[in-house]
């Protein structure tokens, strides 16, 4: 379990598992697919002080292992977003970290506003991949003024080593290692170049890789992200100096997987049976009982007796 301590509050992961902003909806959308509990927060999608409309165009275009995600960030601006969800985050049944990106001023006057909400376990702020160090810490100070929530900056893949520093002197409470990283391909559908976010496995050790080098600078905790698709990965992660960790693509490619690796961080590992089926993931103990309950022990072996002369 990792706590992340705040003014007033202090946000439990247990287990040390996120869903990742933008994988999972604004309040669990995914939870017919994945159970909720499972996960030791839930990040939203991101969430803007003004309403922003969805991309024009191709929204999802397919890349070599992985996919190049255009959505312009559509929401409705942080107050319908409230009324909206404000239920549904209350009635969550693992705590709901909001996240928050646009300006300085924008990210501040939504902080203040969520400070005053009851549903809300912590902030993740998007640090946009433009950002110098210097307004990165502006913009981590100017939220961090606002707000006793525990407070989460996600950094720029390419630009966290630069700006990690940065952020925690603005007064980050956590750092979230990286978002996803910004690419341009051409959508075979339309034949346009499309510009987005890219996932996929391959950004693992990209990601690793920072989070092995800032552990050591930074006191306060390193969430990683990036690539995360099985136990092993979270296990990575962690040895390189990760406290917890955040999932997203996964979510859309392999769903049953999450419950193996909230399985791994919690203890209770899933495996499959020699020959079940692939969504066939159970416990450690629930293997045993099946076997136990379901496979009878075979009979004893009869001995015929010798024959009589």
């Amino acid at each position: 379990m990792l706590e992340i301590t705040a003014g007033k509050s202090t946000l439990h992961l247990n287990p040390p598992l996120m869903g990742a902003a933008g994988a999972f909806g604004f309040a669990g959308e995914y939870a017919k697919l994945i159970d909720l509990k499972l996960l030791g927060a839930l990040v939203t999608n991101p969430i803007s002080l003004k309403p922003r409309r969805a991309a024009n165009g191709s929204r999802v275009v397919p890349i070599d292992s992985g996919v190049l995600i255009h959505t312009g960030l559509p929401n409705g601006g942080i107050y319908k977003m409230h009324r909206q969800y404000a239920a549904k985050w209350r009635a969550s049944p693992t705590p709901i970290v909001i996240h928050l990106f646009g300006t300085a001023d924008d990210m501040a006057e939504c902080a203040t506003f969520l400070e005053q909400q009851d549903q809300i376990s912590g902030i993740e702020l998007g640090i946009h991949d433009t950002l110098t160090a210097r307004e990165t810490r502006t913009v981590v100070g100017a939220v961090r003024a606002r707000t006793q929530l525990p407070l989460l900056a996600k950094l720029p893949l390419y630009q966290a080593a630069n700006l990690a520093a940065a952020a925690a002197d603005g007064g980050a409470d956590a750092l979230v290692i990286a978002a996803p990283p910004r690419g341009t391909t051409r959508d075979p559908l339309s034949g346009q170049l499309v510009g987005g976010r890219l996932y996929g496995t391959w950004l693992k050790p990209l990601a690793m890789r920072l989070v092995g080098q800032l552990a050591p600078r930074l006191s306060l905790p390193i969430i990683g992200c990036g690539g995360v698709h099985h136990p092993d990965d979270v296990r990575d992660f962690f040895e390189a100096g990760g406290r917890a960790v955040q999932i997203d693509s996964v979510v859309w490619t392999r769903p049953e997987m999450v419950a193996a690796i909230a399985g791994a961080l919690g203890g209770t590992e899933l495996t499959r049976m020699a020959g079940a089926l692939a969504d066939e993931w159970r416990t450690a103990g629930e293997a045993a009982e099946r076997r136990t309950t379901l496979i009878p022990a075979p009979p004893p072996p009869i001995i015929p007796s010798p024959p009589e002369f």
